[in-house]
């Protein structure tokens, strides 16, 4: 009788639940609620062979995991399109149309939180996955079991699988966030890393207290439950799932362009932060239709809102030290709110830019996010100011060692050229250990800086002696022995990174990812390349006598030299796999591409055409071969066609690419 109790209760606690938190309409009172739920718990301790990690009371139990366990997707989740104009939207529209006729189009609002993909089978929530680089993500299982909107059992027994986002209200914001000032923590930048860090919280009885919701957009297969996409998200509904109340379907474009205006109105109201709205094509059979390209959907496009401008004050101007001894000045701000973040600093980028734009210390100024990420200073209202405002002197001497600062010829930097300046060494140590350099999890700034003031790094390649420093670093604040393993074990792994990571990592200046790439790629090992003269360096493509100077510079200095010879000694990788070129119609050609490309990224473009042997250049000359273009291609596919040189359109550059594939596999 207990047991058959237990799951009575289960489900009639799961159905207040959902009434509460769903439909903001409880059928009952908190203290019946209350009291079922004691039932429940009581029960359970007495009854531990019942034990259901979907049971209601699990949710605010808690578990704590090691680690999270790496799960490859059944399918990719793929990225979307960007849009950021009725131009572009209309562009995409006459695509669709184009390829598969007259289609109806569903509006979503495009949540700011976290990509995720739940599993159910036999109508049990068994699995929630992190979107990850979209091939692998995380299980995430345990957290988001804890968001109390989300059935744990649902009227399906097939299994299905569902995309969404994780997202923090505004007002789960506000409350952690005040709850964090008053323990004196660091507070949470914007709702999104605040999901983000409560979703890949070890303890799951963290994650329950954040406040966590979900909104969910995507059925996979649907198929076989909806013909249209808009059919699928009602069958969410009836499932118990949370879906937009927002979304809408329209016959046409421009009635989408009016509802995007009407949403950006409203976007300051809604208790959730959006950065867009996503739209698609209603039909799924148009939908595979259309299918997808490497990356992204053809059958969708996001629409990003332009970057949010905001008047702030400028309270103070003070420059920081980077790795290659670049000096940049910020300005502190007076706190605001820009795109849902919290900024208080934004970048100057340099003195020039001060004295051209006027900008002084107490100014009232513009300040927007560029790209929607990075806190820029537009201009300063000069004509608010009142007398108080203060111009802004160019420091003479570097604010961490004290030496001069140099600024070199054509140049609009400073530099600190101190070698020995802290703030050198730290931001080099940081930058040699990023993600798109060594990719050592674990070493970020704070990390870093510790140990630096530890004495424990205090150059690159202290890097590679940490692993016989475990009880020093063990001595330290917020380090304890799983961290401390896992570091050692990252730092171990990167020995692994071929030349191009290596050549990133160690900052040369002017040698950025791509010409790290383009150097690996052309001499193969280290030894090659360092011998390599001017003339050799210059003569490769995208490597000019700025860089070529800098690489003989970096070379020819003993420093560098010992330190190349002791991370070759401690087991780094010193060379790359040579890159096979695929003869292709592309090859020996030189290409430019030009417009907005929608399928690819103008670097995966790049890169794809660069590997069946074409040379891709900025600029057209008589000596180009191809114009490949986007949308709205302006003076470079009209210079093209005045001389008469091959043009070739996105669509088609796909189409030949798919065919190219094809025959690779054929050969296969």
């Amino acid at each position: 009788m207990s047991v058959q109790r237990i799951q009575e209760l289960r489900i009639l606690l799961e159905r207040y639940s959902r009434e509460y938190y769903l439909n903001d309409a409880p059928s009952v009172p908190d203290s019946e609620y209350d009291a079922l739920m004691n039932e429940l718990r009581q029960l359970e301790q007495e009854h531990p062979e019942c034990y259901d990690p979907n049971s209601v009371t699990e949710r605010v139990n808690g578990f704590v995991s090691d680690s999270f366990q790496k799960i490859t997707h059944k399918r990719p989740m793929l990225s979307l399109g960007n849009a950021y104009s009725y131009e572009d939207l209309k562009a995409f529209e006459k695509r669709v149309v184009d390829e598969v006729g007259t289609v109806n189009f569903e509006v979503e609002l495009k949540i700011d939180g976290l990509a995720m993909s739940i599993t159910y089978r036999d109508g049990r929530f068994v699995q929630a996955v992190t979107r990850g680089d979209g091939i692998v993500g995380e299980d995430v299982s345990n957290n988001v079991r804890t968001i109390r909107s989300l059935p744990l059992h649902i009227d399906l027994q097939e299994e299905i699988e569902i995309r969404g986002e994780v997202y923090m209200p505004k007002k789960s914001f506000e409350r952690l966030n005040e709850e964090r000032r008053m323990a004196q923590e660091e507070e949470f930048a914007n709702p999104r890393n605040a999901a983000a860090g409560s979703i890949r919280q070890l303890d799951s009885a963290v994650a329950a207290k954040r406040g966590l919701d979900g909104f969910w957009y995507h059925v996979c297969d649907a198929k076989k439950w909806a013909s249209t996409h808009s059919e699928s998200l009602a069958m969410l509904d009836r499932l118990g799932f949370v879906t937009n109340p927002l979304r809408r379907v329209f016959t046409n474009m421009d009635d989408v362009w009016n509802y995007i205006l009407t949403i950006t109105k409203q976007r300051p109201d809604l208790p959730y932060e959006i950065d867009g709205m996503v739209i698609k094509v209603d039909s799924l059979d148009a939908q595979e239709q259309l299918g997808n390209t490497i990356r992204v959907p053809k059958w969708a496009i996001a629409y990003k809102f332009p970057a949010e401008e905001v008047v702030s004050e400028i309270e103070d101007i003070f420059v920081t030290v980077g790795r290659t001894g670049k000096i940049t000045p910020n300005a502190k701000l007076k706190p605001v709110r820009i795109a849902g973040t919290s900024v208080s600093y934004a970048q100057l980028h340099n003195e020039d830019m001060i004295r051209n734009k006027d900008i002084r210390i107490g100014d009232a100024v513009v300040v927007r996010k560029a790209g929607d990420i990075i806190p820029e200073v537009v201009r300063s209202l000069k004509e608010r100011r009142n007398g108080q405002q203060v111009p802004y002197e160019f420091p003479k001497f570097c604010p961490v060692c004290n030496a001069p600062l140099y600024r070199f010829d054509q140049e609009a930097d400073h530099y600190c050229m101190n070698t020995e300046c802290g703030a050198r060494i730290v931001e080099s140590i940081v930058h040699f250990a990023s993600r798109d350099a060594m990719n050592i999890d674990g070493l970020g700034s704070k990390k870093v800086e510790q140990l630096h003031d530890a004495g424990l790094l205090n150059k690159v390649e202290d890097i590679y002696d940490l692993k016989y420093e475990t009880e020093k670093m063990l001595a330290l604040d917020k380090m304890g022995q799983v961290s401390v393993d896992k570091l050692i074990q990252a730092i171990e792994k990167s020995k692994e990174n071929p030349l191009e990571k290596l050549l990133y990592g160690l900052g040369i200046r002017h040698v950025g990812e791509k010409a790290a790439k383009l150097l690996a790629q052309h001499f193969v090992s280290m030894d090659s390349l360092r011998n390599a003269s001017k003339e050799m360096l210059v003569n490769i493509k995208d490597i000019g006598e700025t860089t070529a100077e800098a690489l003989i510079a970096f070379f020819a200095e003993e420093e560098n030299q010992q330190m190349l010879l002791s991370l070759k000694n401690h087991g780094l990788r010193m060379d790359t796999d040579p890159v096979e070129v695929k003869e292709s119609l592309f090859t020996n050609k030189k290409v430019v591409l030009t417009g907005s490309l929608q399928y690819f990224t103008r670097s995966e473009a790049t890169e794809l055409l660069e590997s069946l042997g074409a040379k891709v250049s900025g600029s057209v000359s008589k000596q180009t071969d191809l114009v490949i273009y986007g949308e709205a291609a302006g003076s470079k596919l009209a210079k093209a066609q005045q001389l008469n040189i091959a043009t070739m359109s996105e669509q088609e550059l796909y189409e030949r690419l798919q065919e190219i594939e094809q025959e690779n596999k054929e050969v296969l």
